[in-house]
């Protein structure tokens, strides 16, 4: 009994000791890679005069960087002011903020250039080199070059607002799922060789949902899937399956225009409501994304529900 009892607690003291060192390598390893240089090269920016000079951009430029602004996530994570805002806080060491991006005091970006913007958005890498984690830029790699020139004039357009640093607070479990590979940085998920797109003309057609579409890949994946979006509280639902597959989403909708309602309301068609989509954003697509966005989803090879 009394060699039966020492096995055993022998066996649970090394247990533990195993899980503590995998616990502090798994916690270096998270440390390491958000320290880590990311090599990317930025194509010269042939917009940089015209966006960067102190004469204010066509008033065009600036309501289209206002709608992408409005519409593609900015405001989720960095306020309709861009002064930054809190965004998740589950009360269990998980709290993450969008950092302050106006002209104001603490603005993360007050010495950017159009290279940085370039890098920061396309790449998900910060002017140092270093990686972003939150910063979903997988969703505007694909952003052509008159759009990411757009969003950059709003953005420095914006009223100058008191805000700071992002604030990245992570448990130790997604730090030790970011550390040990199952959660990757935007870095990792983009093939930085892409040259930039060409325009696609906007139109209720698969084409420009797909552009659109762009914008749901953080969430739902690149196979538009779904699935637990990796890094989120326990309690977020997961991302729906945009594609026919499996468990698709899209049945729901008989034709565009519940869709449509969908993303405006953030209620099925049955009255139930949508958890953790980003409404303040999805209702303010236009009428011409929205229905290119269901058009386009029609169209997507199928997929098993949470192969992303």
């Amino acid at each position: 009994m009394k060699r039966w009892f020492r096995w055993t607690l022998g066996a649970l003291v090394a247990l533990l000791a195993v899980a503590a060192a995998a616990v502090l390598i798994g916690a270096e390893l998270a440390e390491r890679k958000s320290r880590r240089q990311v090599p990317v090269t930025v194509a010269p920016v042939a917009w940089a005069g015209a966006v960067m000079a102190a004469v204010p951009p066509e008033a065009k430029v600036l309501a289209r960087g206002q709608y992408l602004f409005n519409s593609r996530g900015c405001t989720d994570c960095h306020g309709a002011d861009g002064a930054g805002r809190e965004f998740i806080n589950d009360g269990k060491g998980l709290r993450v903020a969008g950092p302050n991006i106006s002209p104001g005091p603490g603005s993360v970006v007050s010495r950017y250039g159009a290279e940085d913007w370039v890098r920061t958005l396309r790449h998900g890498v910060k002017p140092d080199g270093r990686p972003l984690l939150i910063m979903p830029s997988e969703d505007y790699n694909r952003f052509t070059d008159d759009d990411v020139a757009a969003l950059v004039a709003y953005a420095r357009s914006l009223p100058p607002a008191s805000g700071g640093a992002a604030v990245l607070e992570l448990s130790m479990p997604v730090k030790l799922m970011y550390g040990y590979g199952a959660i990757q940085d935007a870095a990792q998920k983009i093939d930085h060789s892409l040259p930039p797109p060409q325009p696609v003309a906007a139109s209720v057609s698969p084409a420009h949902g797909q552009y659109v579409a762009n914008m749901c890949i953080s969430c739902h994946g690149p196979g538009l899937s779904g699935g637990k979006i990796p890094g989120t509280p326990p309690d977020w639902a997961p991302a729906a399956n945009l594609t026919p597959g499996e468990g698709s989403a899209l049945t729901r909708y008989a034709d565009a225009g519940q869709f449509v309602a969908m993303l405006r309301s953030g209620r099925r068609p049955d009255g139930t409501a949508i958890s953790v989509m980003p409404f303040e954003s999805l209702r303010q697509l236009d009428d011409v994304d929205a229905q290119a966005l269901y058009a386009y989803l029609k169209t997507v090879p199928a997929r098993p529900f949470g192969q992303r």
